[in-house]
């Protein structure tokens, strides 16, 4: 794959000229080169097992996709074709642009004043994250973005009946780490998807190729985020992209990547740039968790109020983005402060690194202990 990676590229996606999704890609691969990769007969059975008794497959996922996304080639081409919508929301895309409301296991979406108010609602796990929610999220995400009605985009926790905190809105409690033992947190599915997908999109905007305005492929919005109780993990990542955040002030912020033993995402590409190198490490490695009233809070959220008055709050902060020099502001930023380049680099050498870590012995023990018992 070092020498023949954009080579093997190009013959599965007809020299670039169709777009395949990372799933699609990998099962290609499968089918045009086999025992590159595994196959998804081999993957379903891996998927019936627990994630100790697998024989880690997956690996060579990771190795192939390193190989793809290190191509100045292949790796920009995968890239975008992971920012076009799916399916899925073309599909709920009239339905949507109709009602205004979107209705699915884990996300609520519903445009109200020009917002699309995306809630997180997986109330008996905490909103901890698994392969549905992602795809939950990407089709919020596109419809949010493909729907003229909408001008800002905010993300919230709904109210959970987990019994500790029933009653309370809690954003998220990371990765679904019982989802984790059980095998059914997968590298292209979950992790790099997640990535590639909806978090790429809340950054950079969908593709519309064909359909869009001369001038930009991608439709970009602004986005806000509500805390309330705790972002903990990929709910801390997440944080990362957004262009305001607002939190509760007895709320907390918390990667432990390091008790856990996976690579947090993009985290560790982005944490440092928003919160320096040294208080990164303590998150990251030393698993430092960060209260809301804390002053390296004010690192990770613009604005931190008591929880009784973080509606209004939001209300506010959301018409803050409501202009018509937003857009074309935030692309630049971001196009400054994460280039494509620098973050496609990173994503293939996460793509190898996560493949390895998913089968790390410190991870199985982990995720064993851990899923015994609520976050």
């Amino acid at each position: 794959m070092e020498e023949h990676g954009t080579r093997v590229y190009d013959r599965l996606t007809d020299g670039r000229a169709r777009r395949l999704r990372l799933a699609e890609l990998v099962e290609a691969a499968a089918t045009a080169f086999p025992g590159l990769v595994p196959t998804s007969g081999q993957l379903a059975a891996e998927r019936s097992r627990a994630q100790a008794g697998k024989e880690g497959l997956e690996i060579d996922q990771g190795i192939f996709l390193r190989a793809v996304l290190r191509s100045p080639v292949a790796g920009p081409h995968l890239l975008d074709s992971m920012l076009r919508p799916t399916p899925r929301a073309l599909g709920l895309l009239p339905e949507f642009t109709r009602t205004g409301l979107v209705e699915m296991e884990s996300v609520r979406l519903e445009r109200r004043d020009g917002v699309a108010r995306l809630t997180l609602c997986r109330d008996d796990c905490l909103n901890a994250e698994d392969e549905r929610q992602v795809d939950d999220m990407e089709t919020a995400v596109d419809l949010a973005l493909l729907d003229p009605g909408v001008r800002v985009g905010l993300v919230r926790g709904g109210e959970m009946s987990h019994p500790r905190y029933r009653g309370r809105r809690v954003f998220s409690a990371g990765i679904n780490l019982k989802s984790l033992h059980a095998g059914d947190i997968s590298l292209v599915g979950f992790l790099l998807r997640r990535e590639l997908g909806y978090i790429g999109k809340l950054v950079r905007g969908v593709l519309v190729e064909g359909d869009g305005s001369w001038h930009a492929p991608t439709v970009e919005k602004p986005w806000t985020a509500a805390v309330d109780t705790f972002a903990i993990g990929g709910g801390a990542q997440l944080l990362l992209v957004f262009d305001q955040v607002l939190a509760a002030s007895d709320s907390y912020f918390s990667l432990p990547a390091a008790r856990e033993g996976i690579v947090p995402g993009a985290g560790n590409l982005r944490l440092g740039r928003v919160a320096g190198a040294r208080l990164a490490r303590q998150v990251i490695l030393g698993g430092r968790r960060i209260w809301a009233t804390e002053p390296e809070a004010r690192l990770l959220a613009d604005e931190v109020v008591e929880p009784e008055l973080l509606d209004g709050a939001v209300e506010a902060a959301v018409l803050r983005l409501d202009g018509e020099a937003v857009v074309a502001n935030r692309r630049m930023l971001n196009l400054a402060e994460e280039p494509p380049e620098e973050f496609r680099r990173y994503m293939a050498e996460f793509a190898f690194q996560q493949s390895l870590r998913l089968y790390g012995e410190d991870v199985l023990e982990k995720v064993g202990r851990f899923a015994g018992r609520p976050r």
